[in-house]
């Protein structure tokens, strides 16, 4: 379906990012990663589904690395289809407690990053007249949790950038949407799984049912697999005339 099509995916080289990127990958999608950490596994994972793949190590809290991605896309594939801005950090404290120079890397990696590609690949997408702009939010986008101020904050932010720019290309081809999942099992939550384990000598699996039972009804992790298909319906036909959605994969933690 999406044969000849480029998709650049930040934060890709593993977690959410790279499950969407192997999923548009396997609809026949040409693959721009990027992200810190190891390059090679993920860009052999991508080859191996038969579409061409690069990689840019841009640092997405600074704007001049950013635009040298989105140029060296350009270059290496023609122009960016299907942007997916799904890089992020992370920081918890209380907001009086909270670091400034955290509040400020959080909010240039997981919302500016977004403005900055998006306002580099939307002169292309215009121009032919077709494109997908994919927000990775998050449920953060749409409901809260104490001591995330920035993440949250971020995530909003995203959400409302999503509908800007769905509202400014709404009477052309070029659509923008987001996607909000609440708890995904990715190495960074694993983590997290491991450490309450620790803290509190429980088991892996009582660690995580005590994780997901604080938030999420299902009491089951969302797959970046999952993600990944979600991405590529918003890419279909059938996503032609979604516009602007925050739509939340959560096993029910909004609807609370």
């Amino acid at each position: 379906m999406l044969k000849n099509k480029t998709a650049l995916v930040t934060g890709s080289t593993s977690g959410i990012g790279l499950g969407i990127a192997k999923a548009l990958a396997r609809q026949g999608a040409n693959i721009i990663l990027n992200g810190f950490g190891d390059a090679d596994s993920p860009k052999a994972e991508i080859a191996a589904l038969g579409v061409k793949v690069d990689y840019h190590g841009a640092d997405m809290s600074k704007p001049s690395d950013i635009e040298d991605m989105m140029k060296f896309a350009a270059d290496r594939f023609g122009r960016v289809d299907i942007l997916v801005n799904n890089a992020g950090i992370q920081h918890v404290a209380r907001i009086e407690d909270f670091p400034v120079e955290r509040w400020d890397a959080v909010l240039a990696i997981n919302l500016t990053s977004a403005f900055h590609t998006t306002r580099l690949a939307l002169p292309a997408m215009r121009a032919a007249n077709w494109g997908r702009i994919i927000n990775v939010a998050s449920v953060h986008g749409l409901v809260a949790s104490a001591e995330k101020s920035a993440y949250v904050a971020a995530k909003h932010g995203i959400v409302g950038l999503t509908k800007v720019t769905a509202l400014e290309n709404a009477t052309t081809g070029v659509t923008c949407n987001a996607i909000c999942p609440g708890w995904v099992l990715t190495p960074l939550v694993q983590k997290q799984v491991d450490a309450k384990a620790a803290a509190l000598g429980l088991s892996n699996e009582e660690a995580t049912k005590l994780l997901l039972g604080e938030k999420e009804p299902s009491m089951q992790f969302t797959t970046p697999d999952e993600l990944g298909e979600l991405a590529v319906f918003f890419c279909s036909p059938a996503g032609n005339n979604v516009r602007g959605v925050a739509w939340n994969m959560d096993g029910g933690w909004a609807a609370q």
